[in-house]
């Protein structure tokens, strides 16, 4: 086999894991990163690179995997534009939290928000009660927004952050 197409099988191959493995994370995770996420991120990297063009350290071969992932990611773009069950799959889609001052137990336990991450992005929002919420959602970027029943207040967008244990250094 040409050993350029065996590296531009290797890039697909790797895309395609890649792609898959990152969408069972979720977006809560992709959308808080810290230190432990910057170094898998790396580590990873590193691994796939060697899986991808594998004896082959050369520039060309280097070229020809980025070549190989650019175009992997404009044609899935293309696809997912295009596609709305792609589109679902790859992407994913804001949760409703909270309707009409009525929570979505099974969601907040699923997506791992505990309800004082919950107060706190309502207080972010003006917001003291519950029953004062006509919507929360759980946006795909792992934001929190939420739209009060009161006309007067101003809708925001709440920041979620995760919580980090560390040994007494800053992440």
């Amino acid at each position: 086999m040409n050993p350029y197409l065996d590296i531009a099988l290797r890039s697909l191959s790797i895309y395609v894991f890649m792609l898959i493995a990152i969408r069972l994370t979720g977006k809560k995770e992709l959308s808080q990163l810290n230190t432990i996420d910057v170094v898998l991120i790396l580590l990873i990297s590193n691994a796939v690179q060697n899986a991808m063009v594998g004896n082959d350290t050369s520039l060309l071969g280097g070229l020809v995997a980025a070549t190989v992932l650019f175009i992997l990611n404009y044609v899935l773009k293309k696809i997912t534009f295009k596609s709305k069950k792609i589109s679902e799959f790859i992407f994913q889609h804001p949760e409703v939290l909270i309707h009409n001052g009525i929570l979505n137990f099974d969601k907040l336990s699923h997506l791992g928000i505990s309800d004082d991450e919950l107060k706190e992005a309502m207080r972010e929002h003006g917001v003291e009660h519950y029953k004062d919420v006509k919507l929360a959602m759980f946006e795909v970027d792992g934001n929190i927004s939420i739209i009060s029943g009161d006309k007067n207040l101003k809708q925001s967008h709440y920041k979620r952050k995760k919580a980090h244990k560390t040994l007494g250094f800053n992440d």
